[in-house]
């Protein structure tokens, strides 16, 4: 894998973790698989809908991304992993979390079709 489509993945994981993005329901839309699913650190699965619908309404931390790193699966499917930094507004708490994330790509537009976030 050529690091320019390392770092192609690497931008559109980060593009999800920005607040404009986050409260843009459309820009979501476009960045989103039709059949998205997400495990939170609750443990609790997610669909397209559930993220479009609570997802802007979200606190608005800061977010990092660390150790990424992109593999192919196929194709037409990659496997992101990294841990996101997220710093708490309230009391500057930095939370980390560890992510993976199944990007697959359909007409030549990649889209996020799995994430799973966990508290580390």
């Amino acid at each position: 894998m050529d690091a320019e489509f390392i770092d192609q993945l690497r931008m559109l994981e980060e593009s999800h973790l920005q607040p404009t993005v986050r409260k843009d329901r459309d820009r979501l839309a476009l960045i989103l698989h039709e059949s998205f699913m997400e495990i939170g650190a609750s443990g609790r699965l997610h669909t397209l809908r559930d993220v479009l619908d609570h997802l802007p309404d979200e606190d608005t931390s800061l977010r990092t991304l660390e150790d990424f790193v992109a593999q192919m699966l196929s194709d037409d499917i990659a496997l992101t992993t990294y841990t996101v930094a997220r710093t708490d507004q309230s009391d500057e708490r930095v939370h980390r979390s560890r992510r993976s994330s199944i990007w697959v790509r359909e007409r030549d537009v990649w889209q996020l079709r799995f994430h799973q976030g966990t508290p580390i």
